[in-house]
């Protein structure tokens, strides 16, 4: 069930971002009076079509389904009926065509920018931003941070949840800046504190930064009881159940979660007893945790995930919403942040600053689409935003065979007041196919890497 959750996520995912990608491109196509020939998602060989309007475009389906093209009238492609003419798009001028390449980027930004507003009206949901442990010597610990400090705001910017937090100090971070953090005390006193992110290396960048600043979040005080199991994991195949309380690891009495999860990620491949009550019942049952590869090294999985009580839960949630007004205004903000991000980190990871692990293919998207579908539908909806932002950003970047690369040809048709020559342009393919070549090949093989570790 997992696995069909996976694919239908992705697919849904993939071919609406897809969709309104090359609607972006039809659409102010048509504004500019252009005839379109096909519309297309996937590339390649033609699966199956239907002719619809007055131009009888071509919807089609192909059989690559990683993205999409609008197919114009253009006199450089075939051969164009003289009363046809001021409608190809390669005599247009070079103001319509830059704004029909760019309306396809365009079109993600905006779906964003939507799908962030309805999120923030709607409210969503995060944990509050207390702090849980402090690691002693830690630029952290330096800065004075104590268990139980709530955040309340950085550089100036207020927060009102962890995922807030993480995301403007994980801005910093990238920058490797001093943040000057505004915390409450239990006691309720408001205190500043400046953390040091200079010694954070690229591969603290990998996983979690924060941990390596030296802090947490409070974490909720779970029992060792069994919530749920995975399929074909190591605890089923052991025959635990959920709602399983674990007594007890070779002998050594178990009081809370993570002491279990400790004792397990110890012991890849080394047979553990577990006491486990169960119906008042006390069991015996061995296991043997499946070991996999961290950044820490080899340790050791069974399969299960703790049970959480909802009502207790709830204390270390919050919920903020926000008007429309303000929600757009948020929507637009957090829509600029994260493309600027993008393109930090793409900077970064050229000059070596973050490590190219960073980069995602079409098998960890899927993954993450599964695993948010799974969450529910606002970490869903919040996915296909940062999604739709992402194939925003790559496609303006200046290669060629993207659209950033017509761009690039138009800005220097404006400059000089010509196009650019036919030379210059089939040299810039060649190129470009290249880059984006090994790109997707660097980003596949840290997927295979990421499922075979995982």
């Amino acid at each position: 069930m997992n696995l069909v959750t996976t694919l239908l996520a992705f697919a849904f995912a993939l071919g609406s971002l897809i969709v309104v990608h090359e609607l972006g491109h039809y659409l102010v196509a048509r504004l500019c009076n252009v005839k379109v020939l096909r519309f297309s998602i996937g590339f390649g060989r033609v699966l199956g079509s239907r002719r619809y309007g007055r131009d009888q475009t071509e919807w089609a389906v192909s059989v690559f389904p990683l993205g999409g093209y609008v197919k114009m009238l253009d006199e450089r492609e075939g051969e164009v009926a003289p009363e046809e003419l001021p409608r190809a798009f390669n005599r247009q001028s070079v103001y319509r065509r830059f704004a029909i390449v760019v309306a396809g980027p365009l079109a993600n930004f905006l779906l964003a920018i939507f799908l962030y507003w309805l999120i923030f009206m709607h409210g969503m949901p995060g944990f509050r931003p207390v702090i849980g442990t402090v690691t002693p010597g830690s630029p952290a610990a330096e800065a004075q941070f104590a268990p139980g400090d709530t955040i309340v705001g950085i550089d100036r910017q207020a927060v009102a949840t962890w995922q807030d937090a993480r995301w403007i100090l994980l801005k910093y971070a990238v920058e490797r800046a001093a943040a000057t953090i505004e915390v409450q005390d239990e006691r309720g006193d408001i205190h500043r504190r400046s953390l040091d992110m200079s010694r954070l290396r690229a591969e603290d960048l990998d996983s979690d930064f924060l941990r390596a600043l030296g802090f947490s979040r409070l974490q909720l005080p779970l029992p060792p009881v069994i919530g749920r199991v995975v399929s074909g994991g190591a605890a089923e195949r052991s025959g635990l159940r959920a709602s399983d309380e674990i007594v007890a690891i070779d002998g050594e009495p178990i009081a809370r979660w993570d002491q279990l999860v400790a004792k397990v990620s110890a012991s890849a491949e080394r047979q553990l007893a577990l006491s486990v009550k169960r119906s008042g019942a006390l069991l015996q049952i061995n296991v043997t945790p499946q070991g996999t590869l961290d950044k820490d090294g080899r340790i050791g999985r069974i399969g299960a995930a703790p049970y959480i009580d909802p009502a207790a839960m709830q204390k270390h949630m919050v919920e903020v919403r926000h008007s429309p007004w303000d929600a757009m205004a948020k929507a637009l903000g957090r829509t600029w942040d994260t493309s600027l991000f993008s393109l930090r980190m793409l900077g970064k990871m050229i000059v070596g600053e973050v490590s190219l692990k960073n980069l995602s293919g079409p098998i960890t998207i899927a993954d993450y689409a599964g695993q948010s579908a799974q969450v529910g539908w606002v970490s869903y909806v919040l996915f296909l935003a940062l999604i739709s932002i992402s194939l925003g950003v790559l496609n303006l970047l200046p290669i060629p065979l993207l659209d950033g690369g017509h761009l690039m040809y138009y800005m220097f048709e404006i400059v000089k007041g010509s196009p650019v020559s036919d030379r210059i342009m089939e040299i810039g393919q060649r190129v470009g196919m290249t880059l984006l070549f090994l790109l997707m090949v660097f980003a596949l093989y840290n997927d295979v890497t990421r499922l075979i570790n995982s």
